[in-house]
């Protein structure tokens, strides 16, 4: 049986494992695993890397990686994972899967903006591979290969491989919470849709071509049930209401501990990306507000971007534009179009 002292008192990576990463702590040869509250077992892996077990595995044992702060201005989901390490670390939460927690871009979460050179989360699936020289792109190999150790050894049962990739948004959003399922050809799931729903998640965007995501490259390459989550706006350190955050929280202990609170959750509303917006050049110019909502609705007809001889014209009757971003470097989505597909896509989740 644990003490209650030995609850209480987690090691010091574990009890702030946030301040722990940002000062560039590092686990001594003998205190790079331990064991905590409940025969937890964990393991220090890298910088901002942690992986928890429970005392008991068995074969279909559920693997999850969460990870947050892959933009590394996009705090509150940072601080919800250091929470959520703590807790399993004193036995306020419970864990019975194999669990790896990732806190992202570590070097821009301490220089409190969003990447040094690139954009993290457009460097995996081996993009990084392309830009050898920024600062981001060993962490994107690190991250990969962090995921692909942990789901080696993870089952092959139906469900039993998950990968929650949490964000916050820079701008506001008809839908406050968002998610963004990958493509890989393979049938959506309906556990994904269901625990998207426990996590008020209102809304999921359909990806419809392989992507350079954390959670592209997961679902694809690891086969995980793999999402991105966006729980609200971009704010320093210390300044996150962290109760707007409760649904995805609460989901997200659940789903750790293997009990299901997904019974009486509403399925999210589902949006199909149609088109991309790419800015081509300087010349760019994406013809709405700069504050502009995603998934604010246009209708046809409406001329949202040109550059040179291209345009963007909406084609049906309605369309959302999703990240608008006229800023991004030339070659990069400055867009994401997509309709709303709920009834068709709900029917096909398996």
């Amino acid at each position: 049986m644990t003490s209650s002292a030995e609850r209480n008192t987690p090691p010091s990576m574990l009890d702030d494992f946030l301040a722990c990463t940002l000062a560039g702590t590092r686990a001594d040869a003998n205190e790079m695993q331990g064991t905590c509250a409940g025969g937890v077992r964990w393991s220090w892996l890298d910088d901002g890397v942690l992986q928890m077990e429970p005392a008991a595995l068995a074969a279909d044992t559920r693997s999850v990686v969460v990870s947050a702060g892959v933009h590394g201005d996009e705090t509150a989901p940072i601080e919800l994972l250091s929470f959520l390490v703590r807790d399993i670390a004193r036995g306020d939460a419970a864990l019975t899967c194999r669990l790896l927690v990732i806190l992202g871009n570590v070097d821009a979460m301490r220089d409190a903006c969003r990447y040094r050179d690139d954009d993290l989360n457009r460097l995996f699936s081996g993009r990084h591979l392309q830009l050898p020289h920024s600062h981001e792109a060993p962490r994107a190999a690190a991250l990969e290969q962090a995921a692909t150790q942990f789901f080696a050894a993870a089952s092959r049962q139906p469900g039993a491989r998950w990968h929650i990739d949490m964000h916050t948004a820079i701008r506001a959003s008809a839908f406050e919470r968002f998610a963004l399922l990958p493509h890989t050809g393979r049938p959506f799931s309906r556990a994904m849709f269901e625990w998207l729903g426990e996590a008020r998640i209102s809304a999921v965007l359909l990806h419809t071509t392989k992507g350079n995501t954390y959670s592209h490259f997961t679902a694809q390459t690891c086969e995980a049930e793999a999402c991105t989550l966006e729980l609200g706006k971009v704010r320093p350190f210390g300044q996150n209401d962290l109760t707007r955050f409760a649904g995805a929280d609460k989901a997200l202990r659940h789903l750790l501990a293997g009990t299901n609170g997904r019974a009486q959750a509403e399925l999210p509303r589902a949006f199909t990306v149609i088109d991309q917006i790419t800015k081509q050049s300087d010349a760019f110019e994406l013809l709405v507000a700069p504050d502009i909502a995603n998934f604010t609705p246009f209708g046809k007809d409406t001329l949202l971007a040109r550059d040179g001889d291209y345009r963007y014209v909406v084609q049906h009757d309605e369309e959302r534009l999703v990240f608008p971003n006229a800023t991004v470097k030339p070659g990069l989505r400055a867009g994401l179009m997509v309709i709303e597909t709920t009834r068709d896509t709900l029917s096909k989740l398996l």
